[in-house]
């Protein structure tokens, strides 16, 4: 639904954010009645930036990616969201390519190279 909304490079760009968050609060306290979790209602837009945001952050590892997507003007501001990534809990999905085809429809994938074996077997890894 979020997709839907998205008209220029950034979600809720000039303030459209105010014309869904009446309903969004409505609904959110709807939800949070029936299942009986009062803490739902701590859940805002902000909240969804913060996660992508944070996620970004810890796929990327690219402070400078986050601070483009989330539209700061400074870098100060985007290092918020590096403190809420755990390093040491890194997964990543591994694979093999044998041929340089291969090899480009995993890097279009999001696979980043990691070397090549003495068997001439490329490995790439892609954060899970």
């Amino acid at each position: 639904m979020l997709k839907g909304l998205k008209k220029s490079e950034y979600v809720f760009k000039n303030g459209l954010h105010k014309r869904f968050a009446g309903g969004f609060r409505q609904r959110r306290k709807r939800i949070a009645t029936k299942l009986e979790n009062t803490r739902l209602n701590r859940i805002s837009f902000r909240t969804f930036r913060h996660f992508k945001g944070t996620r970004e952050y810890h796929k990327t590892k690219d402070i400078l990616h986050d601070k483009k997507i989330l539209g700061h003007k400074s870098l100060k501001k985007t290092l918020v969201y590096t403190h809420l990534v755990n390093f040491k809990t890194d997964e990543f999905t591994s694979i093999v390519a044998r041929t340089a085809e291969e090899a480009c429809k995993l890097i279009d994938a999001g696979f980043e190279y990691v070397c090549t074996t003495p068997e001439e077997i490329m490995l790439f890894r892609k954060r899970k």
